[in-house]
């Protein structure tokens, strides 16, 4: 063979192997993208092929399909609208997926490993079976309480959020963020249509597609201050040690006074930690953060769950639900010593101090399980498409123990006073020992306070049975009172779910 034959043929075999190349890196790295590709209609079509599974909870279906006449032959529905739609999320055409229908799409479409039996099964018979369905936690009684007393709260506030979890399982019970949106205009099948209903709701000031249950972090106020008596506890404090309070005290270094918020709480010179625990007492919280130092306060929010950047709200231990980092911000000087000024201020739950909602029901649900705190999730179990197989149920799974059952007994006391002769007595359910803590968060200097409230149920037997945190952002004065009367309306209807009074 002549040179330029020889030089042709080379060219040839490279770019034949080039052209493998490509193609197994487009079949081994390159399918799934291409094949789930919002510009793959062939693929599109297919999946509306197949009926998507229901998303349910207490026996009822919250998202389904029902058939059209169109080319795509289903259609997503929510029938409880904007009730639920933070935690279902949508199933769009032409959008991202988000929530459940996301992180559990293989299983509701029915493309999940899991039910290749179903597929093969559909070789032979020449049907077409329906995806799987996904059965989750939620109590409907507390998540459409915590969904209306939200909308309609006395403080006429446009936003805020309402978790609640089973303190001994982790399951969450109501999972609300307010303002929401109807799911149901985004899974339209005219994509015109659908894109102009997004985009009103991204561009909406109040911001209705935040999940402010799981993403938003505020300023916690006096809930934070749960964590700073968990670290006194911890550090030779008892609840009858006396602390020193005083209606005003400015921390050193710093200019700024730190007082209660009214005269009447804790004038005195010294008061117990219990009684700074019932009155929320500032002053008193202020001068014991000092004392304790950064570190100490720092590291026990971090058992209690600060910090964390990886946790998810789905299967337990798989994903789903993404939750925003709830943080302590900075209590340190430049070089690195203690600012007693900023760990006064961070000692009440100010400052740099951000928590998430899920974080304040957190540590209610910790203090309540003798300080065991468990991983949170909302995906009960997986049903296949015949109801009967079952590919998944939730085994709970402690997370992590911030504080001993001594620690945490002597915190439920405190709380307990809090909700029977203290500031959350909004709170309060006939045959129920519930504990608590409020808290107000100043927003900006020129905005309202937030309102927060953090507590839990325990039955006659004293075994817990509801953990919640509700926030009201900027609801000025009395708002932490309405949160806490919001709180109790959701604890009292997960009680009622499951049977109780």
């Amino acid at each position: 063979m002549n040179a330029p034959l020889r030089r042709v043929g080379v060219v040839v075999m490279i770019l034949f192997g080039l052209l493998f190349a490509n193609l197994n890196w487009i079949q081994a790295y390159k399918a799934d993208e291409y094949r789930n590709s919002d510009y793959n209609g062939r693929v599109q079509v297919a999946e509306y092929d197949r009926k998507r599974g229901n998303i349910e909870a207490s026996g009822t279906a919250l998202a389904t399909s029902k058939a059209t006449s169109g080319e795509l032959r289903f259609q997503r529905t929510y029938p409880g609208a904007a009730k639920y739609a933070h935690v279902l999320g949508y199933k769009p055409v032409n959008l991202a997926d988000t929530g459940i229908e996301e992180f559990e799409n293989d299983f509701l479409a029915g493309t999940s490993d899991q039910l290749i039996a179903s597929r093969v099964k559909d070789l032979f018979t020449g049907d077409q079976t329906g995806g799987g369905n996904v059965l989750l936690t939620l109590s409907r009684r507390a998540q459409d309480t915590a969904y209306e007393q939200l909308r309609n709260n006395r403080n006429n506030v446009t936003r805020g959020a309402a978790v609640a979890i089973d303190p001994g399982t982790g399951a969450v019970q109501a999972l609300v963020s307010m303002p929401s949106f109807d799911p149901n205009p985004l899974a339209s099948h005219d994509t015109d249509a659908a894109t102009a209903a997004y985009n009103k709701l991204e561009q909406d000031a109040d911001g209705p597609l935040k999940n402010r249950a799981l993403g938003e972090v505020l300023p916690p106020g006096s809930t934070f201050k749960i964590v700073v008596a968990a670290a006194a506890l911890e550090n030779g404090v008892g609840k009858g040690t006396e602390i020193a309070a005083g209606p005003s005290w400015t921390p050193p270094t710093s200019g700024t006074p730190i007082r209660n918020a009214v005269p009447s709480i804790c004038p005195e010179a010294q008061v117990t930690l219990a009684e700074a625990v019932r009155e929320s007492c500032n002053t008193g919280f202020a001068q014991l953060g000092v004392r304790l130092g950064a570190e100490k306060i720092k590291q026990k929010a971090r058992e209690f769950g600060f910090e964390q950047d990886d946790l998810g709200v789905g299967q337990l231990g798989e994903g789903g639900h993404g939750v925003a980092a709830s943080r302590t911000g900075t209590m340190e000087n430049a070089d690195g010593g203690d600012d007693p000024g900023a760990l006064a201020q961070s000692s009440i739950g100010q400052r740099d101090v951000r928590m998430t909602p899920l974080q304040g029901a957190l540590i209610a649900a910790t203090v309540a399980h003798d300080g065991s705190q468990m991983r949170p999730y909302v995906v009960q179990q997986l049903l296949g498409p015949d109801r009967t197989t079952v590919y998944h149920t939730a085994e709970p799974d402690e997370l992590r123990r911030p504080i001993s059952g001594q620690v945490a007994s002597d915190l439920r006391d405190m709380m307990v006073s809090v909700v029977e002769d203290g500031t959350g007595k909004n709170a309060q359910i006939s045959g129920y020992t519930v504990g608590g803590k409020t808290g107000t968060a100043q927003s900006a200097p020129d905005r309202p306070d937030h309102g927060w409230f953090i507590g839990f149920a325990l039955d006659k037997n004293g075994k817990p049975v509801s953990a919640v945190c509700v926030v009201l952002e900027q609801a000025g004065p009395g708002g932490s009172a309405e949160a806490a009367r919001i709180a109790g309306q959701v604890m009292r209807a997960a009680i009622a779910d499951r049977g109780g009074r």
